[in-house]
């Protein structure tokens, strides 16, 4: 297994550590810090989130910049992207953070499009992601990490940027699911 497959990897088993501080109640204290009250485990947690995050930017490039791009690798990387991206927003959820309907929708996309890449997959074909598609995963980690960390950036301010940004990211997943089903629809038309 290369190294960008290993950094990928630690990006899947960093998923239940973030969970099981997120979610199992330990008393780690509170802390405030620029203008947000939260607790302990939901900055480390929020930190967590973040790393995992960052690391799906470094195994790619890594992987382009050596031209150790794999079969392997093509397959976990959005697999990855998924379940982290997932498992955050059903937390969040089960917080009283985010809506749930909000959630049932990026979630939903991300089936959606993932059973086309199976159906494109199955025909021959592989559709990597485009500038739309990388938008709409940036957008949602934002959201996400503004609210893991209770707005803390923006907690002065008399608006909710976190739930701001989790509009915006439910907007672009939308778009980019129309836009990914509009491109392929050739493959559903086409199937018996």
């Amino acid at each position: 297994m290369n190294i960008p497959n290993r950094i990928t990897v630690s990006r899947i088993f960093l998923i239940p550590i973030f969970m099981i501080i997120m979610l199992v109640p330990f008393d780690w204290g509170q802390m405030s810090l620029l203008g947000a009250d939260m607790p302990v485990t939901h900055f480390v947690g929020a930190l967590i989130f973040i790393l995992a995050s960052t690391t799906d930017w470094v195994d790619g490039h890594y992987a382009r910049k050596y031209n150790l791009v794999t079969n392997m690798g093509k397959f976990l990387d959005p697999l990855a992207d998924k379940l982290l991206v997932s498992a955050a927003l059903i937390v969040l959820v089960e917080l009283g953070y985010a809506p749930s309907w909000i959630v049932i929708i990026i979630i939903s996309r991300e089936f959606a499009v993932t059973g086309l890449r199976l159906l494109l997959a199955g025909e021959g074909e592989v559709v990597a992601a485009n500038m739309l598609g990388k938008i709409k995963t940036w957008t949602q980690i934002i959201a996400i990490s503004a609210l893991l960390l209770h707005n803390i950036i923006f907690a002065l301010f008399p608006f909710r940027f976190d739930i701001l940004a989790l509009w915006v990211a439910m907007f672009f997943t939308i778009w980019s699911g129309w836009d990914y089903f509009a491109k392929n629809s050739h493959v559903l038309k086409n199937s018996k």
